[in-house]
């Protein structure tokens, strides 16, 4: 078995290549010419104009949210 905390490390480091690799992504399209390189609010902005785009996005924050905040809480008034 290895450490205790080396699954926290993996997770973050990922985590943050994830957040580096957004982050990249909005500073090209913000950089280059509008018509070239999209942002992510662009991108957003092409799916949410169809009313299943919409669906699908609330359902990916649905998603998100579920697995980012509220997995693996415990009902705070169980004994």
């Amino acid at each position: 078995m290895g450490r205790p905390g080396r699954g926290l490390v993996i997770a973050l480091v990922g985590y943050g290549l994830i957040a580096g690799l957004l982050l990249a992504i909005e500073g090209a399209g913000l950089v280059a010419p509008h018509d070239s390189w999209p942002t992510l609010s662009d991108m957003i902005r092409r799916i949410a104009h169809h009313a299943a785009g919409r669906w699908i996005l609330f359902g990916l924050w649905l998603w998100l949210g579920w697995h980012l905040f509220v997995r693996g809480w415990h009902f705070f008034l169980r004994a």
